[in-house]
């Protein structure tokens, strides 16, 4: 589908903004046909004379409002717009047209998904990627490893034992096109009868991507320490998804103690397995790191998953997962014949960031910049902490606010976005029936704001929610 979105340069709204609106109203209006596929987020740039983060930016929007979806290894495709009327009918948001919808862009949106797109090392990845090229580098046009290039998963496994104390070889590595596609070849050498648990609330991806594969979902009620050990065993599951070192939403980092009983209760059955999603470890905002579950098993239960959506950028599409010794095995007699689905050329540009030194300082000077957007949000939020109490703010990329007199979520929600700033409900995460699980809480991610939005942010939450 080749898209003409009505550029306005004269406009106070932004690029992105204008693009998320006009496709938005194209597919509510039905001119957008259900499973339409879209271009690309490089092509639709070319085609508008924008730069790629503001397509991407566009889409992120899309996606996180539901109106597009992305599927691993095929692009970006509109979704039905009966599944839109339904789930509004379900959760009636404070943003549908009956409770009178926003025409306006927000002024603020403190989006969890987003990153910080402006430091994008541009110039690094584009050097990098044409010295992939030199010299009609014909090797990068033919096929490769099933499991990913050999180099790639040799840095990565040095980088993850040095960063994280991950404990493997090459061999155990798997590289795959985003954590969907890697969860989806889990799920095979796993069993789709395997009934996996997840911490409730998650990270909503994980749930929907495990459930459409016929898995049977336990969600698993959390206490202060993680994933409660006794819910898990009565939830009779033979998989537990976890996020131990940074839990999403909640911000829990999980203590020894409680992973030594999650490895203990992996450890009772054969097939039992810990799958751990390290999604965002690299930024931490007070004392050191915190190390990977994986490092502490002893068993090879654990399943660790990482990705370089966050630390580089979610069009990278390049997502690792690294299997313990007895599901290797099980890998390459039922599913080592797949292709990998990370092109060489990307493979190759990555291995290259990483080896040179490239990527250590990308973190390094990203660990500063969020820095000082935690600061310039916690500073923001500071008249509010005698309404609210604020947790999860010193690692990740958002924070999470309770209010402590128990107000509604919906209202909070709503008054914002009165204001005209956009927060996220805590129920947007929660899975089961339990919809009140976490009450009176809302997320505000600020990676991809810059500060002066931050500021400006807070200052209209400190007066609509006063």
């Amino acid at each position: 589908m080749e898209l003409m979105v009505p550029i306005d340069n004269q406009s106070r709204s932004p690029l992105y903004e204008q693009i998320y609106q006009y496709m938005k109203e194209e597919i509510r209006g039905g001119r957008m046909a259900a499973g339409s596929r879209l271009p690309s987020t490089r092509i639709l740039a070319a085609n508008l004379k924008v730069s790629r983060s503001t397509t991407q930016m566009a889409y992120e929007q899309l996606l996180s409002e539901g109106y597009i979806e992305a599927l691993p290894c095929r692009g970006y495709f509109v979704c039905r717009i009966e599944e839109l009327v339904e789930v509004h009918k379900k959760e009636e948001s404070p943003f549908s047209e009956k409770q009178g919808q926003r025409k306006e862009p927000y002024l603020v949106d403190f989006s969890p998904r987003g990153i910080d797109l402006d430091s994008f090392p541009f110039n690094t990845w584009r050097k990098l990627s044409r010295n992939t090229l030199v010299d009609d580098n014909k090797e990068m046009f033919a096929v490769g490893d099933p499991q990913g290039e050999y180099g790639l998963r040799a840095a990565i496994g040095d980088y993850l034992h040095s960063a994280r104390g991950v404990n493997c070889r090459p061999e155990q590595i798997l590289i795959g096109a985003g954590s969907e596609y890697l969860l989806m070849l889990l799920s095979q050498l796993l069993g789709r009868g395997t009934g996996i648990a997840l911490e409730n609330p998650t990270y909503r991806q994980a749930y929907r991507v495990l459930k459409s594969l016929g898995h049977q979902v336990f969600p698993v009620k959390m206490d202060r320490y993680g994933m409660e050990i006794g819910a898990l065993e009565e939830s009779k599951a033979m998989a537990a998804y976890v996020m131990p070192s940074h839990q999403y939403p909640t911000g829990i980092v999980v203590p020894v103690k409680r992973r030594q009983e999650l490895l203990g209760w992996a450890c009772k059955k054969a097939d039992r397995y810990v799958i751990e999603d390290d999604y965002d470890s690299e930024f931490r905002y007070k004392g050191r790191p915190i190390p990977a579950l994986q490092g502490m098993d002893q068993a090879g239960k654990v399943i660790y998953l990482g990705t370089f959506s966050r630390s580089i950028a979610p069009a990278i599409r390049v997502g690792f997962m690294v299997l313990p010794e007895p599901l290797l095995a099980r890998y390459r007699m039922q599913a080592g014949f797949y292709a990998c689905t990370v092109s060489r050329i990307d493979q190759n540009v990555l291995y290259h960031f990483i080896t040179g030194g490239y990527y250590e300082r990308h973190l390094n000077r990203m660990r500063a910049v969020y820095k000082g957007k935690h600061d310039a949000l916690l500073g923001g939020l500071k008249e509010l902490e005698n309404i609210f109490q604020i947790r999860g703010e010193y690692a990740g990329i958002h924070v999470l606010l309770t209010h402590r007199k128990g107000m509604e979520e919906e209202k909070l929600v709503e008054r914002a976005a009165q204001a005209g700033v956009k927060v996220y409900g805590m129920s947007g995460s929660v899975i089961g029936e339990e919809k009140d699980l976490v009450p009176s809480t809302v997320i505000l991610g600020y990676a991809s704001l810059k500060e002066e939005e931050i500021c400006k942010g807070c200052r209209l939450l400190n007066e609509a929610w006063r």
